[in-house]
Order: structure tokens, then sequence, then C-alpha cells
């Protein structure tokens, strides 16, 4: 493998950028992204190596390890190129330039820029090269990458340099130890099949001594990496479940977080029931793709197995340095997290587009509405967020097309009705963003015809059929939304005429939980809330329990804007869009 930039330009064929800007993406479509994200991955180690080359180290110096690497490499291209090309890997790239350009911070550099002689050493063991490498060791741990954990008894702890030799894909690791000593250990850690071949036996299986440490049993001196798998036709794909590399996660270095058994089980059988849900059949529109795709899933944390995790998910991240990586906190419901996945995926291949072309022209100022947000964003942020809710809107219509398939007569309305919700919910947010970034007149011809590509899809899905109740909840619960974030977001204006898309913002604002997006889903039963007399269609019994609410606290932000958007639902007209277009703009009398 070269690290050489290859001197043809890249292009994009016109079929894929059309699918893509649709919002989905077949095979095809994510495999070119794949290769450009390789070839930029290339550039930005090319120019990193530059950068190490004169640093001080006592660790095998950047070149050496790099030249064991390309041995590596000569024997084995595949598995040391998908090394390569891992999201941690990526990861890793981006912090250190942005360490080397003094815009982030971390452990010493040389200890950071040494993960390459671990990245060297992990290769080796791959191909089954001989290497000898100073690495560096974290209280005694070496992280292999997409390995494992190598960890020394006794060791001293901080920062420490070790020696790592390997041979014929066995690693002997040498440290300091605690008592002034030194200590070893040797380890054949085991290799991922080569590409094409399938992985054995049902998926999550421990491995001998792999859960023995930080839960009171013996010591265990090697941590393999763990695995999420799922079945195909062609044979079964694992996903890291990464919870030992220090890149996993967006930026600064982690320390290595091992879950328990009983969690990590958790997860292979949620994951197991998600990858069933994103493999129905259908097409690669939006909200449609291979698991196999994923890098990478960092557990966000530990959720305890008791109390069971919440239904939904509730935090996930990823990272364009990081193609295929999804940073997520477990939920209890498999729905939820394939949800999560459709929706991290979405970023990541934006991102990739991204990095081919300039989509806008963004100053970064952070002022417009985001439906799925409680701060206002920039313009980034917002192709961001209608991206990758296009792609959820596309996985609830598919969940709302499985719960009425007309194909085979079967009928579940306890399942269409949450999915017409968040389909019909989704769509109509996405579509308003996607206006406002059309509006805005700062988009390169790219973006102009990005964008343009989600607006066709999302006009389409606004004209298909959703249960009557969905869609009524759901147009209540986006106008809920964008009221409560004017109330809590925006000053009111002196002006009449100021507009209400260019507001001035509070100084004293703080973030503020969306608790009404998820329980609008479904039709309360028995409704005794203002916002559950509001989902069950009832605008006059919550306008009601509103009032009574504000007599306490006249300008409390919940349930002000429960009453507007109460008031507007019993009396509709010009008074009421003025009213929902400016909420700040009003003192509504208790009483209603």
């Amino acid at each position: 493998m070269s690290s050489e930039p290859r001197p043809a330009p890249f292009r994009i064929p016109e079929g894929i950028f059309a699918e893509l800007a649709a919002g989905g993406g077949s095979a095809a479509a994510v495999g070119f992204l794949v290769r450009a994200e390789r070839a930029r991955r290339l550039l930005l180690l090319r120019t990193l190596l530059d950068r190490l080359g004169p640093l001080s180290t006592p660790l095998t110096p950047a070149a050496e390890a790099w030249q064991a690497l390309k041995e590596a490499a000569a024997r084995a291209p595949e598995p040391v190129d998908r090394l390569l090309l891992a999201p941690a890997t990526g990861g890793w790239i981006a912090h250190l330039l942005r360490r080397t350009h003094g815009t982030a911070t971390g452990p010493p550099l040389w200890a950071e820029a040494g993960h390459l002689c671990a990245l060297a050493a992990a290769a080796s063991l791959r191909a089954g090269t001989r290497t000898d490498l100073e690495v560096p060791l974290s209280d005694g741990c070496l992280a292999l990458p997409g390995l494992g954990l190598a960890r020394l008894p006794d060791a001293e702890p901080g920062l420490t340099v070790g020696h790592a030799r390997t041979d014929d894909g066995r690693l002997t690791l040498t440290g300091p130890a605690r008592d002034g000593g030194t200590r070893t250990l040797t380890v054949r850690p085991a290799t991922e099949p080569l590409e094409g071949e399938t992985v054995p036996g049902r998926g999550f299986a421990p491995s001998v001594g792999e859960d023995l440490a930080d839960h009171g049993q013996p010591y265990a001196a090697w941590l393999p990496l763990r695995t999420l798998t799922h079945s195909t036709p062609t044979g079964s794909v694992a996903i890291p479940l990464d919870d030992l590399g220090p890149y996993r996660d967006l930026d600064d270095p982690l320390p290595p977080a091992r879950l328990d058994p009983d969690e990590a089980e958790a997860w292979q059988r949620l994951f197991e029931e998600a990858a069933v849900l994103l493999a129905e059949p259908g097409g690669s529109g939006p909200g449609r793709f291979d698991p196999a795709a994923i890098g990478a899933v960092v557990p966000w944390g530990s959720t305890s197995t008791v109390p069971p995790a919440p239904p939904t998910v509730q935090v996930s991240a990823s990272s364009g340095d990081s193609f295929g990586a999804m940073v997520i906190a477990r939920p209890s419901s498999a729905l939820a997290l394939a949800e999560t996945l459709v929706h991290e995926f979405q970023h990541s291949k934006l991102a990739a587009l991204l990095h081919l072309f300039p989509l806008l022209d963004d100053d970064r100022r952070e002022r417009y509405y985001a439906p799925w947000r409680a701060d206002p964003r920039h313009l980034t942020g917002l192709l961001h967020g209608a991206y990758a809710f296009t792609g959820v809107a596309g996985f609830w219509r598919d969940r709302l097309a499985a719960a009425r398939d007309d194909r085979t007569g079967t009928r579940d309305d306890g399942a269409a009705e949450p999915a017409g919700y968040h389909f019909a919910l989704r769509r109509l947010q996405a579509r308003l963003v996607v206006r406002t970034l059309l509006a805005e007149g700062r988009l390169t011809p790219q973006g102009r015809a990005l964008v343009s590509g989600l607006a066709g899809t999302l006009d389409g899905w606004l004209r298909e059929r959703v249960p009557p109740a969905s869609l009524a909840r759901a147009r209540t619960a986006a106008a809920l939304h964008r009221t409560e974030w004017r109330l809590r977001n925006v000053v009111p204006a002196t002006d009449p005429d100021h507009p209400p898309d260019s507001p001035r913002f509070r100084p004293d604002r703080t973030p503020w939980p969306d608790v009404r997006t998820h329980a609008f889903a479904t039709r309360p039963t028995a409704p005794c809330t203002g916002d559950e007399h509001l989902a069950a269609g009832n605008p006059a019994a919550a306008l009601a329990r509103y009032a009574d609410e504000l007599t306490a606290d006249p300008a409390e932000p919940h349930t002000l804007a429960g009453w507007i958007v109460a008031r507007a639902a019993l009396d509709p007209g010009r008074a009421a869009r003025r009213m929902l277009a400016r909420p700040e703009l009003l003192a509504p009398l208790p009483s209603g």
C-alpha cells in the first residue's frame, strides 16, 4: 500500500450523485464513497508522515514504523488496507493533524504519534511478518487497532515505552513494571477473516480470558476486540463493537472501557434484530442500507441491563473523520437502534460528499431553526440534519409500508400508527429545512443539486397517504417544537416588520428537553395532561389544562407553547398564523 497521492482526479459519476442527492444510495454509490474516502485518507496520511518526520521521540521513528507497515501490506494487502482505512485510524490521523496545527490537545505528542507503531504492529500480526518496535504503553496497555488490547501485569502506571516484537502472528510485549523490573507477555491475537470469507458461529462468543478483568475475576493479559455479527445470504458479517481503541470517539483519545459480558450480549441481540429490519427488501432509497457498510459501533458508556435501557437512543454521534463509525448509547428497542444506524450513516455519506467538493458557503453563524434541535444551527448543521432526517423519514416510510402490506393482505394498525407519525413528522421537518437551504442562496451548484434532490424526494413523500390521526399528531408536534424553540431562544423584536426568519437570540438561552416528539407518537387512551389532550385531538381540553398551569407561571415556555398551539387549533385563521409565526411576541392570558 502506498501513501502517494493518485495522479488522476477523482470524479463522481452523474448517476451515483443523483442517487446520493435523493438521500439514498445503492451499494455501488456507497462503494464509490468508500473509494473516495480511501483517496482522501492516504493524502492526509502522507501529510501526517511529513509532519512527524522531524519529531523527537523515544519510540520507533515514524519512517521506520511506516516501512514495517508497508512490508506487511506487501504480504497481506487487503487486511492492512482495511486497517489503515478503519474509522479509528481516520480519527487518529485527523486528531494528530489538528495537534500539529495547534488546534487540539492531548497526551505528549510523541505518544500520540506512536500510535503509528501500534498500527504497524497490528499490520504485522495480520500479515505474519516480523518487526521490532518501540511502542507507547498506557498503564502497561498496548491497543492494537482492529485486534484488541494487550496488558502487562503489574505494569508501571502512566505513560511508558515498551517493546513489541511480532513474528508469524505472535506478539511478545515487554515493558517496565511497578517494582522497577520488566514484565513480558506473549499472545497470538485472533485475526479476522479475509474479505469474502465468512465468520463462523452465531456471532458474539467471548474468547478465553476476554472478560476476566474489572469484574472481580482473574487478570486478563489479552482483551480481543468484540464484534457485532449478523447473517446474510452469503455468510455472516462482523462489525467492530469498539470499547477498547483510544481513537474510537469523535476526537480526543479515550482510555479503554470494557463492557461487561451481559452488556456485550445485549448489544449483540439488539444488533441482530436491527440488522433484520434493515435487511428487508425494497431497493436502495433513503432509509435503506446494508449494515455491512458500518465501520464500527462505539458504545456511549455502559448501559446497565438492570434496570433496562430506555426505549429510545439517548445519545448518538458520528464524525466525518471516521467514515462509517457511530457512537451510540444502547437503547432497549431494536427499532430505535435501526433508526439510529440509518441516521448516523446518512451523516457519514454526506460528510464523504463534503470531502469531494463544497456544497455551501457557510459563515458558521448559528441563526437557523432546526426542528430536531433545541438551539440555533448554522447552514452546515442544517444540511446535515436535512440529509439525516430524510433518511430517517424513509426508514419510517418502510416501516409504515410493512405494517400495511397490500401484497400479503396483512395489516398491523398498532405498528402503522407510530410509523405513520414518525414518517409524517420527519418528512415535514426535513422539507422545512430544505426550503430554508434553498432560500438562503448560498449553495454551490453541487449543493443546490443535492438539496433539490432532497426536495424532490420529500415532495413526493408529502403526497403519500398517512393514517389521519398520525398525520394530525405529527403536525401538532411540529408546531409545538417550533413554538417552544422560539419562546426559549428568540428575543421579541420591537420592529413589527422584522422578519421572523432573521431573529435575535436570547443571551440567557439554555438547553431544553424535547419531550413531545416521542410522546406524540401514539394516541393517549386516557388523557390527563394538556399535552395528552392535544395528542388525543382535543385542543379545548388541552387549552383549559394549559391555562390552569399558566396561572402559576404565565411565561413558562413549555406550557405556553402548548397553550398557543391549542388556541390556534381552536381558532384557525390569519391571527392564528401570526401567533404561530412569532409566538415570542405574545402574552396570552391564562384564562384563554
